[in-house]
């Protein structure tokens, strides 16, 4: 997650450009770049690799810091998180002998103890040499009524897209003649057992504007993909179609279609007998779980019906059988209903219960609660640690188990498994310690925004901090798309950065969903300055209350927040002396040309619309940096096989770098999708070139 950077030096720049064709007439004299896998643009980024990894690489601390990292993140202690599947515990696993992974099951009552007996059901390193791909695990759809097959998401070197195949779990094996859906991004839900939905690019070009499918056809056992049955279709300007499944431990199965008409709006309509039929709830909502007959939603818009208005956050549950007999006409109960300090995180079912999480001043909190008797529910408080994240792991209508994640800065993850019937838990899996957390202290402080709002963060220090700016200090955020960013325990940072005297900061700047609804939208479209100004005043408030200075500040931020990395880098070049921007998006007039860019227009708005395009060029940092600015070095970062956000934006603002003569590191890991690596070498790789970066320009003496 944690990231590092130094300069590429000016000679070696300027050798670059003078080998390189001359820019394009157009605008953009970097669009050569767009083209992911073009000889040119490949030549270009082995030549940027190598260069930066002839400086971190041989930089003192790499080999330490990779040798740590790749020691935490191949440790054979580590939490192997569960997935329930038909009453048994399922783990995907990586280490240093299974560098793309295993599948593999054990019993509920054998995962509890200190060395589970664990069978393996599905070996991706066997299965990618036997058939000469290069597959990695995207995960498993295990939902037939049944609970026998699963559908195999195999992706090819880490992508988005996948390979789809159908698995049969009591003889581990793929199914002779099964399902089986060639490369592609697509999705699916089974109906029966020998009936799937499935979204996908039917015929070329058959696919949204961003890259997704917008046709849903029913696929029967046996039957090829050209005599599939349309079910469901929308418009190619819409984000997506997809079909969604629900059941319960009751025997209730409900079938969705959930058109996407942008990234945070769906069109839901249920499948039934006779045909489609609109569920006349907000274009805002999510659909948590099904239980006991009553579906779970959650609001992200205030919703008026029944006679009665329900605010944005609330969870509510609706009968299902009132439902199907009449979905234009809806009478909602209230299940959860937040304060503006809280917020609800997440909603699963377990055979008789529903666990949720929220958070309360951004500290995670979870709740068993039980439908009664008509409408009613009744709640139970789960004991959790304050300052801390609770998140539920998984959970599973065969059973009422659920297990929930407890993770905080400075104590190790603790992984709870929680029996819903009789509101009781015990610690299933603890993670030793990976540093020294005993000279460490957490704080949440507040910096006050430019207009006015408060903005809460999280620092971890020592505790024999000197309040004389010299503290070397990382400050991470993600600001977008309502992702709360909440406590965590990192070995890494712990090991490489905290337990070397450093200090980390997280930030809980707008745009994410710390506080609900409304602290998402705050900042979107031409809003999102407030973002961006949230952060700058974290930033200031640090260096204010002499934790750090300008020269000890560094900075990192991924995707979204990569963009938000990119912009500080250009608004406020003066506040920060690293800055670390992971897999990116920079490019702020052409994002909607990029990869899945154009799903993101309810984020971050359009080109097309005249005042979008005003804010979106006043803030893109591909378009605003300037010569003769004093910037910091930055490290960028990205993966060729990002097929999400792409590697085109880190590409271009890097050779845009260079054009202007600012020093500047770039690396593109060849694996992974949109991330640090597909495997262990990798994402450790790319972790310990992060720190090196970060200790070189925060740690290091010097001006």
């Amino acid at each position: 997650m944690w990231v590092i950077a130094r300069i590429l030096s000016l000679v070696a720049a300027v050798a670059f450009l003078a080998a390189a064709p001359p820019p394009s007439s157009t605008a953009d004299p970097f669009l050569w770049l767009e083209d992911v896998h073009g000889a040119r643009a490949q030549a270009w980024v082995k030549t940027e690799n190598a260069k930066t990894l002839a400086v971190l690489q041989r930089d003192p601390h790499f080999s330490r810091f990779y040798a740590a990292s790749l020691a935490v993140n191949g440790a054979k202690d580590r939490i192997p998180l569960p997935e329930l599947i038909g009453g048994q515990v399922y783990n995907f696993w990586q280490d240093a002998t299974h560098a793309r992974g295993i599948w593999r099951t054990t019993s509920v009552a054998d995962y509890a103890t200190k060395a589970p007996a664990w069978k393996t059901v599905l070996d991706l390193d066997a299965l990618a040499k036997t058939e000469g791909k290069n597959w990695f695990w995207q995960g498993a759809d295990c939902d037939s009524p049944d609970a026998r097959r699963c559908l195999i998401f195999l992706s090819d070197g880490g992508e988005d897209a996948s390979t789809i195949r159908e698995f049969d779990l009591p003889t581990s094996g793929f199914v002779a003649g099964g399902f089986s859906l060639p490369h592609g991004k697509q999705n699916v839900s089974w109906v029966d057992e020998d009936t799937l939905l499935v979204a996908r690019e039917w015929q070329p070009g058959e696919v949204t504007a961003s890259g997704y499918p917008y046709i849903v056809k029913s696929l029967k056992r046996g039957q090829a993909l050209s005599d599939a049955v349309e079910v469901a279709r929308g418009m190619p300007s819409d984000v997506s179609v997809q079909p969604v499944e629900f059941h319960d431990a009751q025997g209730h199965r409900l079938l969705l279609i959930h058109r996407d008409v942008s990234f945070f709006e769906a069109q839901i309509q249920l499948v039934a007998p006779d045909g489609l039929h609109r569920l006349n709830v907000p274009l805002k909502c999510d659909f948590h779980a099904l239980l006991a007959g009553r579906l779970l939603i959650g609001l992200q818009q205030p919703w008026q019906t029944d006679g009665r208005t329900f605010a944005a956050g609330t969870l509510l549950s609706l009968d299902l059988d009132a439902v199907m007999a009449d979905p234009g006409h809806l009478k909602p109960t209230i299940v959860y209903a937040p304060t503006p300090r809280q917020a609800l995180e997440s909603a699963r079912a377990t055979r008789d219960n529903l666990v949720v999480t929220s958070y309360e001043n951004v500290r995670g909190r979870a709740a068993i609660y039980t439908p009664g008797a008509g409408d009613t529910w009744s709640k139970r408080t789960i004991a959790v640690p304050d300052d801390a994240t609770i998140e539920l792991v998984t959970a599973s209508d065969r059973s009422d188990t659920a297990y929930l994640g407890i993770t905080s800065f400075l104590a190790p993850t603790t992984l709870l498994q929680l029996d819903t019937a009789t509101g009781t838990s015990m610690v299933a899996k603890a993670l030793a310690p990976r540093f020294d957390a005993s000279h460490d202290v957490v704080e949440q402080h507040e910096a006050i925004s430019a207009d006015g709002t408060r903005i809460p963060y999280f620092i971890v220090r020592p505790k024999t901090l000197k309040l004389d700016g010299s503290n070397p200090t990382i400050i991470y955020a993600y600001g977008g798309f309502d992702v709360s960013e909440t406590p965590f325990y990192s070995g890494t940072l712990g090991k490489l950065w905290l337990a070397r005297g450093g200090v980390f900061v997280l930030a809980n700047i707008r745009g994410g969903g710390e506080f609900g609804p409304a602290w998402h939208e705050a900042g979107l479209k031409t809003h999102r300055q407030h973002i961006f100004d949230d952060f700058a005043a974290v930033a200031r408030d640090v260096i204010a209350k002499k934790i750090t200075s300008p020269r000890r500040l560094g900075i990192e931020g991924g995707s979204n927040g990569g963009l938000l990395m990119g912009v500080e880098f250009v608004q406020h070049p003066e506040l920060f002396n690293a800055v670390d921007i992971q897999v990116p998006l920079l490019d702020m007039l052409r994002f909607e040309k990029i990869q899945a860019g154009a799903s993101w227009v309810g984020e971050y708005g359009s080109v097309a619309v005249p005042r979008e395009r005003a804010f979106l060029a006043k803030i893109s940092p591909y378009n605003n940096l300037k010569a003769g600015v004093r910037y910091p070095e930055p490290f960028v970062w990205t993966t060729t096989k990002d097929d999400r956000v792409g590697p085109q934006h880190a590409r271009k603002f890097a050779a845009r770098l260079a054009a202007l003569k600012i020093p500047y590191l770039f690396y593109e890991v060849t694996e992974g999708g949109h991330g640090s690596g597909a495997n262990i070498r990798e994402r450790s790789l790319t972790t310990a070139l992060e720190y090196t970066y970060f200790t070189r320009k925060l740690m290091n003496a010097g001006p």
